[in-house]
């Protein structure tokens, strides 16, 4: 059985930039899924569960309210559905490198940089991931 981390938050409606701001976190830059209206899940490990303490913090210094849960699912949706929601988010996220990888001329840095952020929230190693990781390396050598 999987141990997940929800986090529940309000943010107050102005400035909308408060609110922009915690949603861009959740989804872009630690891959979180929106299980219910603005319940945030998240698989939990060290590492998520640092990240979801700061942004709790952040959204109270924000005059807004949150609270970070721990638990695990009993009944209702199974744990390999949730798996395969947050691989195929970053599934869409590793093709489109991939794409951009076989475009003429493509900014191998760039995509390399973009890769390492992708990786940091394939929180269950996508088979899509590894294939990238050895596009980037046949693209250096060559």
């Amino acid at each position: 059985m999987k141990v997940w981390l929800h986090l529940h938050y309000k943010v107050p409606r102005n400035p909308t930039s408060r609110r922009v701001y915690v949603w861009r976190k959740l989804k872009k830059r630690l891959g979180a899924i929106l299980l219910h209206d603005s319940v945030w899940i998240l698989p939990k490990n060290p590492w998520t569960l640092e990240q979801f303490e700061w942004l709790v913090m952040e959204i109270k210094e924000m005059e807004g309210e949150a609270s970070l849960w721990e638990a695990s699912l009993l009944l209702g949706q199974k744990d390999e559905n949730l798996i395969q929601q947050f691989i195929a988010q970053v599934n869409e996220e590793y093709q489109e490198i991939l794409n951009d990888l076989y475009v003429e001329k493509g900014d191998l840095v760039s995509l390399s940089k973009r890769y390492q952020r992708v990786k940091m929230i394939d929180y269950f190693d996508s088979p899509i991931g590894i294939k990238v990781q050895e596009a980037i390396k046949k693209a250096r050598r060559n």
